[in-house]
């Protein structure tokens, strides 16, 4: 008996597709102009390394030479001190810091994967919202109701 692979998108997942269909959005997710950056205590300024506009952090995640849209989400403040580091970071618009969990960032990234769903998204950058939606597609064939 040979193995066969299955065609379920989300045989790895813990998720249902039921759990990430419709749309949902991720509240204060997204690098924005409020992201907490460090300041220096004998200064009272915030360090070059740590200054930075949402069009810079926008810029930097659609610059990622990626298949898969990336997202600027705020680093740490720790972060930007110990590596000296910009006050943001770019992953998948599905990471599991933007969506709240490792088994929704598996499950949205099946579902982007697979030609079966529509997965599209809108980071609004001014409020920190990640919005994604997800919908299962038509796999009628335009044959069927000739």
């Amino acid at each position: 008996m040979s193995e066969q692979s299955s065609n379920d998108p989300f045989e790895e997942c813990e998720l249902s597709p039921d759990a990430i269909l419709g749309t949902r959005t991720f509240e204060d997710v997204l690098f924005t102009d409020e992201t907490e950056t460090p300041v220096n205590v004998l200064t009272g300024e915030t360090p070059a390394h740590s200054q930075a506009s949402v069009d810079e952090a926008r810029a930097f995640a659609d610059g990622i030479d990626s298949d898969t849209p990336h997202i600027a989400l705020p680093a740490s403040v720790e972060a930007q001190i110990e590596t000296a580091s910009r006050p943001y970071t770019a992953a998948a618009f599905f990471h599991f810091k933007a969506t709240g969990s490792l088994k929704r960032h598996r499950a949205y990234h099946a579902a982007y994967n697979s030609d079966t769903f529509s997965v599209e998204f809108e980071a609004d950058y001014e409020s920190g919202e990640l919005t994604i939606s997800v919908e299962e597609e038509d796999c009628h064939s335009e044959f069927e109701n000739v």
